[in-house]
């Protein structure tokens, strides 16, 4: 089952970050039982929240994301606003913060 459109290349998740206002990348790597652990939770937050054009990808699908976004470990959370990044959660991530967070930003931003 798939929570959020996965993109398989760089190109794609810039194209995303550049072309919404608002944008959020969940960076995985398969063999991540933390990334698959936390999936379903940031999908409940984020279907919160539909103005936000989520996707995932993976380093080991392309693995210049990781320079590219300076990963050194996953999963990763990123939301952009504007093409720039606003928020970056990493590794241990802390749902209610995370979700106050995007609250904060899409009643700001949106409404």
């Amino acid at each position: 089952m798939e929570f959020f459109e996965r993109l398989t290349t760089l190109e794609e998740a810039e194209q995303l970050i550049e072309g919404n206002n608002v944008a959020f990348l969940y960076i995985s790597q398969e063999n991540c039982s933390v990334c698959h652990g936390l999936k379903p939770q940031v999908k409940k937050v984020m279907d919160q929240y539909p103005k936000i054009q989520a996707a995932e990808i993976r380093t080991d699908d392309v693995p210049e994301v990781a320079g590219k976004f300076h990963i050194f470990t996953v999963p990763v959370l990123l939301l952009f606003v504007d093409g720039k990044e606003y928020h970056r959660e990493a590794r241990s991530v802390y749902m209610q913060k995370f979700d106050k967070k995007i609250k904060e930003l899409y009643e700001n931003y949106f409404e």
